[in-house]
């Protein structure tokens, strides 16, 4: 999945009403839209350094959009907007194998009254549910974590994931780890002990999960290798 544009280097200052950070490029500062709701924890320090892109869209408030924070010189994706086009790309080219051969790929697919999952999966004889989430956490060495803050909506997603299970479906939760440094996964169950509770329950009622790392490349970011679940505490 190739960036927009080429990635501009910068130094950071500061994130602020959540999607806002300001970057210094040179003797200036400029302010970025950065694509994250979450806390991302662990990134924000100022002086790390920052790639960004900027727009070709004329029309945007903000022409910047910072797609790579590094921490400790390692690059870590924080666009969550590019997450499902780098899985998208991947089912296209049916690289992650533990997934069904997809003869058709159906993007933002509604799930009941107010549900969306991010991908439905046709094959000949049975359609699958993939939800897709972001991860970008890291506290211990090489352990990626997920989620950085309380989730409502991705304890939703388990439920609903179960339910498709239910109702003849098959049903996945890919976790995409857009960092290059990690051999491992696990659940902040800390963070959100609700979370780690309901994931053990979809795992006992059949929804399948996914771990994968990405590889940064000068142009893009791709999906890379699977990454071991540590699900048990």
């Amino acid at each position: 999945m190739n960036f927009e544009n080429e990635l501009i280097p910068g130094v950071l200052i500061k994130r602020y009403k959540r999607f806002f950070v300001d970057i210094k490029v040179k003797n200036k500062i400029i302010t970025a839209h950065c694509p994250n709701s979450g806390s991302m924890m662990g990134l924000l320090k100022k002086g790390n350094k920052v790639w960004f892109t900027e727009s070709n869209n004329k029309k945007r408030k903000l022409k910047y959009t910072v797609q790579i924070i590094e921490v400790d010189g390692k690059k870590v994706g924080v666009n969550t907007h590019l997450t499902n086009k780098i899985v998208l790309e991947a089912l296209k080219k049916n690289y992650i194998k533990e997934l069904p051969r997809s003869l058709k790929i159906y993007p933002e697919q509604k799930f009941g009254d107010k549900t969306r999952f991010d991908f439905l999966i046709n094959e000949e004889n049975c359609k699958s549910y993939l939800e897709v989430k972001n991860v970008t956490l890291v506290r211990s060495k090489n352990i990626a974590e997920f989620p950085d803050a309380i989730t409502e909506r991705g304890k939703k997603h388990l439920k609903e994931l179960t339910k498709a299970i239910q109702l003849g479906y098959k049903s996945y939760i890919l976790y995409v780890i857009q960092r290059e440094d990690c051999k491992m996964f696990k659940i902040a169950s800390d963070i959100d002990p609700e979370y780690f509770e309901i994931l053990t329950n979809s795992i006992g009622k059949n929804v399948k999960v996914l771990c994968y790392d990405c590889k940064f490349y000068s142009k893009g970011i791709k999906l890379n290798k699977q990454i071991k679940l540590k699900i048990n505490e």
